[in-house]
Order: structure tokens, then sequence, then C-alpha cells
């Protein structure tokens, strides 16, 4: 059964695509990069400094929030937009992904996952039904059916196990999903691993049940790059056209890059503020290290040409003092460098695809990133 569209095709440049994503709190231009604000905030920086780096979107955790502060309290305080003062577009994943990952002590069964708290080692219950619950009561714009991922590599068993069982929880989100008021959305997440056969079993499904969007999870969790876009060029082809597609998760520039020239939309991932808080600049230069001892004495920014003010304004020499010091200014600043760069190279793919140069476009980023930093002083 399908539902509402709200996701427009404006072009497409071979494979790779760009859009318009219409949600309750504004409009989302694909493809589409979402800073990662696990817990209601993001790392290091500030709301106002993620929307003028350019995101449309950020995403919000399910798992973290639930816990604490809690999706009833959350929802009484007038919804995560208005509670975090974001007040744009949200994307809330599941909460099945951090289960696995943060939970030592759990059960999956049919009905759901039981765990026990990271944060005070309490019992909790996450089922289908639950999960879709919490993200309605934060008030995410997008929401995503409860799935269970496999970490790889992994048994063929355990990934055709895990994929027929999130189908199945696939069914039962969309029905707890059926009183979400019009203009929100669900999104359905294709598993299946490393296996061809299984992401198709997987896409046909949910295709069938029928979604606003699709993602495709279970990547990025261990398996080579070359897996990983094998396994996006034989599942993009099987989702309708005409609806947005998600990579979660993932990842690096190239990876971004890689995945939008075979036709996905949306990604997100922790790797700009989490490399920012540990040193590490994204440009157009590629990853620069500025714990290293070559920016000590230059007085030169990071990037000249940067259009954000962090990347022109503060020296590299100072950069590396305040990483080396472990001053908290330094994550700040190469985390809103590392998201403004994100969302830079977003912008530059919407518009490549939009004037038919996306080859192009692809080959100047690529070459960029191989040149290298400037020389040292």
């Amino acid at each position: 059964m399908s539902l509402p569209n709200h996701f427009e095709l404006l072009a497409t440049n071979g494979t790779a695509r760009t859009g318009r994503l219409t949600t309750p709190h504004g409009v989302v231009h694909t493809p589409a990069f979402m800073p990662v604000g696990t817990a209601g905030a993001m790392k290091g920086m500030h709301w106002r400094e993620v929307r003028d780096a350019g995101a449309d979107i950020v995403l919000g955790n399910t798992y973290h929030l639930m816990l604490r502060p809690g999706a009833e309290r959350i929802a009484a305080l007038g919804g995560l937009q208005t509670f975090t003062g974001w007040n744009g577009p949200m994307l809330t994943d599941s909460g099945g992904f951090q289960v696995m990952s943060l939970s030592d002590l759990r059960k999956v069964s049919e009905k759901a996952v039981t765990f026990r708290s990271h944060i005070d080692g309490a019992k909790v219950e996450l089922s289908p039904e639950r999960s879709i619950e919490v993200q309605r009561l934060l008030g995410a714009d997008i929401a995503m059916q409860m799935d269970e991922c496999v970490r790889l590599p992994a048994e063929r068993a355990d990934i055709e196990r895990a994929m027929l069982l999130s189908l199945r929880w696939a069914e039962r989100s969309k029905r707890a999903f059926e009183t979400a008021p019009d203009g929100y959305m669900l999104f359905g997440i294709v598993q299946g691993g490393d296996i061809p056969e299984m992401r198709h079993i997987s896409a046909r499904g949910l295709v069938e049940i029928g979604f606003h969007g699709y993602a495709i999870g279970g990547l990025a969790v261990g398996e080579p790059q070359a897996v990983m876009l094998s396994m996006i060029e034989e599942t993009a082809p099987a989702l309708p056209v005409d609806r947005p597609r998600y990579l979660m998760g993932v990842g690096t520039p190239e990876d971004l890059m890689e995945a939008v020239a075979r036709g996905i939309d949306m990604f997100d991932c922790v790797l700009p503020t989490r490399n920012g808080r540990h040193g590490m600049a994204f440009t157009r230069f590629g990853q620069i290290n500025l714990r290293n001892a070559r920016h000590a004495d230059d007085p030169r920014p990071l990037d000249e040409e940067s259009k954000w003010p962090s990347a022109r304004d503060y020296s590299r020499a100072y950069l590396h003092h305040l990483v080396r010091s472990g001053e908290t200014l330094g994550a700040m600043l190469l985390s809103e460098i590392n998201v403004a760069y994100y969302q830079h190279l977003m912008r530059g793919m919407r518009e490549a695809i939009a004037s038919g140069t996306f080859e192009t476009f692809q080959k100047q980023t690529r070459a960029g990133w191989a040149r290298g930093d400037i020389d040292p002083r």
C-alpha cells in the first residue's frame, strides 16, 4: 500500500539525483547530509552554526532520548524541535542499532528487543510499536522503522534471520504509524548484509508494504568500501524512483560522493564532529591533522578560499595550539569547519547534478583531495 509522496525529483545526471523533500518543519534539498545530534545536541556546536553551515535537516537518536530525558517529557515540553531550539526538519532513527551496539545484555525476540540501559542498568523493552510511539512523541518529521542490524562479516543464516525479522517489524512499524498527522513520514530500512539476494528480498518486501522513503541499513558496519558500494548498486535500482533513498551511517566525503553517484539522496554520520574533537579537519585538500607539528608556526588559515569564517579567520598555528592544549575551542572550531565542509560538498553536488556536470565535479573534487594539503612553511 502506497503512502502520500512528499519528495520531488528535480534533476538527474547519470544515476545521481537532486530533489526536494517537504517536511512539516521545512524543506530538505537533496542530496542532503544530516549532522548527528544524538541526544538532542550537536557536540561542540550551537544549532545556529549548524543552520548557518547549510544543514536543512539533522538527526536525533531514539535510544538515547527515550532513556534520557525521556520521550514523554520531551513531548510535554513541546517536542524535540521546541525542546532543542533547532526548529527545523529532524529525522530520528529507531534505536535498534544502538541497542545492538551499546547493550551487552540484550535479548531479541519476535516481539521486541529487551536490554539493559547503559545509563543505570534498568531493564527496557523496545518493540516496533514503542519505537514509533517514542519517535511520534519526539515529533520527528521522519521516523524510521524498527529493524535489526547485523555487523559484518556475519553468517548467511544470521543475515537472513535479521532481514526477515526486520521485514516483519516493518509491517508492525507502519501499522503503528497510521495515526501520525499528514506530512510526517516513515521510512523503511533495507537489510540483507553483504548478500545481494537478501538485499533484493528486503527491498521488494518493503516496497510492497509501502513507505514514504527507503533507507539502506546494515552498511558501514565493518565491511570494505567496495562491498558497501556494491550493495548500494544492488539495492538502489530496486527502490522507487520517486521516493527518497537514505544511506544510514555514512560516511567520509569520498563515501558520500560515490553513493550520490549511485542514486542516494540522504546521509548521516558522526564523522564531522567526532573527527573535529580529535583534531582532524575535512577540507578541499582532503583530511588535515591539526595535531601535526608542521602547523605549529604556520600563520596561514586552514583554507583561505573557504566560505566558512572559522576556516579563514584562524591560523593553523592557533588551531594546532588549541588542539594540542586540549582546549574545548579547538574541538568546537574544527567541528563547525567539518560540518560546513560537508554541507559545501553536498551543495556542490546538487548544483553539479542540476547543471549536468556531476562527472566533472567528481573529477575536480577528487583531484583536490589527491593533491593534498598546501606545502608546509
